[in-house]
């Protein structure tokens, strides 16, 4: 994410330390209320694109750093090379593409650029897939428990019975003791690995759901950034 509040460009010109209350992608600089006022009645400024900071601090750290300038010449990008898949400022287009002939304004790029309803819709399925885990473990575990507890409750009931009967059932209800643990341990085994199984699933769901909503908040800043 974006670092902490800067303090006002403009101000900190003038060695007055305030917060921002917007950012300017432009003028690449926050701006305090007051010289927000002054930014957007100022004819070469009242168009510039901005965003209230609280906004601004959600950008990922990785988008902030993208440029919308030409690191060469210093120019705004404006156009988009088909043939060498690159942005272009005026200036790149008459040393180094004089050749090309398929280029679209970035502006229109970006506005036919549509955020598919596709993105949500895995998310949503992602979300749920999350949920049907969750139900699953649960379920397990609650397995996991009653399997404990009916195992416990089978060897109360032989002790019970070996008091009423002869010593012959000794030996068959050391017979059925041993099959319940043995029992326990395997089911316990399947039950355990599953879960394990559930969780690694669990956690590659929760690191797509984070990296689609990364896809989805980058391409609404390149939309902010070009448009």
């Amino acid at each position: 994410m974006a670092s902490s509040t800067p303090v006002c460009g403009v101000c900190d010109l003038r060695s007055i330390s305030k917060p921002s209350t917007i950012w300017c992608f432009e003028c690449d600089e926050g701006l305090c209320s007051e010289c927000k006022d002054h930014h957007s009645l100022s004819k070469g400024t009242r168009k510039h694109r901005t965003v209230p900071m609280s906004e601004y601090q959600k950008i990922p750290s990785d988008i902030v750093k993208i440029t919308q300038n030409c690191d060469k010449h210093n120019e705004k990008y404006t156009f988009y090379c088909k043939e060498h898949a690159c942005l272009c400022c005026s200036s790149c287009i008459v040393e180094n593409h004089m050749g090309c002939r398929d280029f679209d304004k970035l502006a229109d790029v970006i506005q036919n650029t549509k955020l598919s309803n596709t993105f949500y819709e895995i998310e949503q399925s992602l979300v749920e897939l999350s949920d049907n885990i969750q139900i699953i473990r649960k379920d397990r575990e609650h397995n996991l428990k009653r399997l404990s507890e009916k195992k416990m409750h089978i060897e109360e009931e032989i002790k019970q019975t070996r008091i009423t009967i002869n010593n012959h059932l000794d030996k068959i209800q050391d017979d059925i003791i041993k099959k319940l643990n043995e029992t326990e341990v395997n089911e316990s085994r399947i039950i355990s690995e599953l879960l394990i199984s559930l969780k690694e699933n669990d956690r590659e769901i929760t690191e797509l759901k984070q990296k689609l909503k990364i896809s989805i908040y980058m391409l609404q800043i390149f939309k902010l950034l070009f448009l």
